[in-house]
């Protein structure tokens, strides 16, 4: 077994308990990712970090020695760099997506201001599922790479074109390349979703949990559209509105091809 790191003063270990602070994570460029799935990913990792009581396993099962960027934290000292309660024993690190607004080809989901990592990461999941691959957050919105948002992506972080840009840069990448700007608002002059007519790019933009899309954001979209909804309740999570939403989209698309 390799060199173990049992040290708190060791500076990678340092290193590994700054990167849950988005900070950290811009300075270095890189994130965190947990879990035994991770190891059956066809992506390039900077580095494997493993819990020592659990090297066997994943040297058996894996044959992790073989790589030469692996290190192996003792337990106390892992448990304190994982950020979930229980640990399968294995992070890795990641280069964060380093894509341009002007990389983007295609469809582009939009989230606004969007803060909790949970609901992110199950949109993120959601545009997989539905083979959408551009995703936009406005900045301020929750940090993609946090954590909690990595998990609840499942792996779909990998798959998407992700960039964080201001509104006004936003509006003005979508008027330059001819989108269809599609916000999703309640509105005394929307739609419902079922009426959209898709162009050959399109733009769906969803708001966040408190307050929805922003008057800016809505001004200067072509079509404000609604989900309806048919019992008593205001209305739908922004994880779940995005996902009936998308997949909406994606039928009509499926029907008109």
């Amino acid at each position: 077994m390799k060199d173990v790191i049992a040290s708190s003063d060791n500076k990678f270990y340092k290193l590994l308990k700054k990167l849950d602070k988005k900070k950290y994570r811009d300075e270095n460029n890189i994130f965190k990712a947990e879990g035994e799935k991770f190891l059956n990913e066809k992506i390039n990792f900077n580095k494997i970090i493993v819990k020592e009581s659990r090297y066997e396993y994943f040297n058996e099962n894996y044959n992790i020695g073989e790589h030469d960027n692996l290190t192996i934290l003792k337990d106390e000292l892992f448990n304190e760099v994982s950020t979930q309660e229980n640990s399968q024993g294995i992070i890795f690190l990641y280069s964060k997506n380093l894509n341009t607004i002007d990389d983007i080809e295609g469809d582009v989901v939009i989230l606004d201001d969007v803060q909790d990592p949970g609901n992110v990461g199950t949109i993120i999941r959601t545009m997989i599922a539905t083979d959408f691959r551009n995703l936009i957050l406005t900045k301020g919105s929750v940090d993609v790479y946090n954590p909690k948002t990595v998990r609840a992506t499942m792996s779909g972080i990998f798959k998407l074109n992700v960039i964080y840009e201001t509104p006004e840069n936003i509006v003005k990448f979508l008027k330059e390349n001819n989108y269809l700007t599609i916000s999703t608002a309640l509105h005394e002059d929307s739609i419902s979703y079922d009426e959209i007519e898709q162009k050959e790019r399109n733009a769906y933009i969803f708001g966040h949990e408190g307050g929805g899309v922003s008057d800016y954001l809505i001004e200067n979209s072509d079509i404000k559209a609604i989900i309806p909804i048919y019992g008593n309740i205001e209305s739908l999570n922004v994880s779940v509105a995005t996902g009936v939403f998308l997949y909406k989209m994606r039928e009509k698309k499926e029907k008109n091809k």
